[in-house]
């Protein structure tokens, strides 16, 4: 019955401002990978909802660096073409 765990909302965090040892941003290195061999330059992974992901920001998330996921409530024809579609736009996503 004490298994409760403890849960926060932005409200409930507070980021106190302090120096940092980075001379600068540009310096600081956010990749990650996403599998073994997918790297993701910033790490932004863009939800597979309707409403959310279509090839436009999948491109976009392509070229900063993230993912887009496509949803899957589209025809099998119209998902595969919005995969031509953001690969086509930019190499760096499979």
């Amino acid at each position: 019955m004490n298994d409760l765990r403890t849960g926060l909302s932005y409200g409930d965090v507070l980021l106190v401002p302090k120096r940092s040892p980075v001379d600068s941003r540009n310096d600081v290195d956010l990749s990650t990978s996403l599998t073994p061999s997918v790297e993701l330059e910033t790490p932004l992974v863009a939800a597979a909802m309707d409403t959310v992901t279509e090839a436009e920001l999948a491109i976009e998330l392509s070229r900063a660096g993230g993912v887009g996921v496509i949803h899957r409530f589209l025809a099998p024809g119209e998902q595969a073409a919005q995969v031509e579609r953001v690969t086509a736009a930019d190499e760096r996503v499979a």
